[in-house]
């Protein structure tokens, strides 16, 4: 598991990836930035239209609590595009560049190698979480927000970084189909079609049911007149993500690596 670790984090290190990765995090910190800065102004928010209408998804208060609600937002949609991105590339690169049966011959277990992909996964997905709360306060500071006050900081973290791990473990089923479908096609393609999904089941009433929707409703972005979800609807992610991981472990175990 150590060497197997190693070996991922030196890949994501030498990639790209993970400043593409940062770069779409500033750009979405940027934005509610930009959003609370239209707030301050209604004539200019107006005047904006499409900023006005998305700035009322945060109740239309330009302080510190709307800021860090709105960054909650942008992790659960925004995030899970982000963190998908990064669990397909983890898992389909082996496939996409021809290496996964070199990989298997190292002396080192498939399970390990899957929860090794899956831990760097779920450390870098956590850090770019933490990096857009830090970056949000001297952004936050340069708006003039006010409302400032440490708990409520510390609130905000606490939402942004639970909205990012329900976010994350719904990723799992994505880890399986770059694996199953040996690239990176099969794994976007399933990205595309649960944030579909997890958009307009929403929009129909059915985001309880929809485990995609969960981390989306949990920060209030459906409005003030839909409530959170419930004990079922975060069981529904858990049980999601575990079964992702799972079954992720069995077919690497099981699976015919012959490219």
């Amino acid at each position: 598991m150590r060497a197997a670790f190693w070996a991922e984090s030196l890949k994501a290190r030498r990639s790209r990836l993970p400043w593409i990765t940062v770069l779409a995090f500033t750009v979405l910190v940027a934005f509610g930035g930009l959003v609370m800065f239209i707030l301050q102004d209604l004539g200019r928010a107006r005047a904006l239209g499409l900023l006005g209408t998305k700035a009322a998804l945060v109740g239309g208060v330009a302080d510190w609590p709307a800021f860090f609600a709105l960054l909650a937002q942008a992790v659960a949609v925004g995030g899970f595009v982000i963190f998908g991105l990064v669990v397909v590339w983890c898992f389909g690169r082996e496939f996409g560049q021809n290496t996964a049966k070199d990989l298997l011959a190292l002396p080192a277990s498939r399970t390990g190698i899957v929860a090794a992909k899956f831990t760097v996964a779920t450390a870098w997905s956590m850090l770019l979480a933490l990096y857009a709360f830090l970056l949000g306060l001297p952004v936050g500071a340069l708006v003039g927000l006010t409302g400032w006050s440490i708990p409520g900081a510390l609130g905000g973290l606490g939402t942004l970084l639970a909205t990012a791990a329900l976010t994350l473990l719904l990723t799992t089923p994505l880890a399986l189909a770059a694996s199953a479908g040996r690239g990176y096609l099969a794994g976007f393609a399933a990205l595309l079609v649960a944030t579909f999904l997890a958009q307009v089941l929403a929009l129909l009433g059915y985001g309880d049911y929809f485990p995609w929707s969960v981390p989306a409703l949990t920060t209030g972005l459906a409005g003030t007149g839909h409530p959170p979800p419930g004990p079922p609807g975060y069981l529904l992610v858990v049980l999601t993500g575990a079964a992702g991981a799972v079954a992720t472990g069995v077919w690497w175990h099981r699976a015919d690596h012959d490219r």
